[in-house]
């Protein structure tokens, strides 16, 4: 079990260790190295996810680790309250981006071994604060620099602790 430490308020996951054995590990050791602190939730898109874990409070991407295999063929869903990695195009690029479901995004489902229909690896679930979560979801957004759906004013994740 971990907490997500959000200006909002805390957020409590459990880890999906079994089904999703390197994306874990992965998350893990970027908390343990204090990564997520003080990174920020920099794209909201209601109804659909919350993303997080990429940048700094100035908006500055941060240098990650090398990408992690995507195990979204563990056939895990992407519900609402799921944790899910971020990645682009590429199979296999999530680093230390990840979002939280908003909603049952099926569409985001591993589907076939090609990567148009690959997925986005689910490796964990909200256990407690899913009201922090929709608290999130709801909160002004607009562009910045080429990014679009990032919150107006930063929602800070302060830290991801182990219980």
């Amino acid at each position: 079990m971990l907490t997500i430490k959000t200006s909002k308020g805390d957020i409590q996951i459990e880890l999906f260790e079994k089904e999703s054995p390197e994306t874990v590990k992965n998350f893990l050791a970027y908390v343990k190295d204090g990564f997520y602190k003080n990174t920020i939730f920099h794209r909201v898109i209601p109804g659909f996810m919350i993303q997080g874990g990429g940048f700094d409070t100035d908006f500055n991407q941060k240098p990650t680790k090398a990408p992690v295999k995507n195990e979204a063929a563990n056939q895990l869903s992407n519900k609402r309250g799921t944790l899910a990695m971020a990645r682009t195009m590429v199979v296999d690029s999530a680093t230390s981006q990840f979002f939280i479901n908003l909603v049952d995004n099926d569409f985001l489902n591993f589907k076939a071994p090609i990567p148009q229909y690959y997925g986005y690896c689910v490796f964990g679930k909200v256990t407690g604060g899913m009201e922090v979560v929709d608290a999130i979801a709801q909160v002004a957004t607009g562009s910045r620099d080429m990014h679009q759906d990032v919150p107006t004013e930063n929602v800070v994740i302060l830290d991801v602790v182990e219980n």
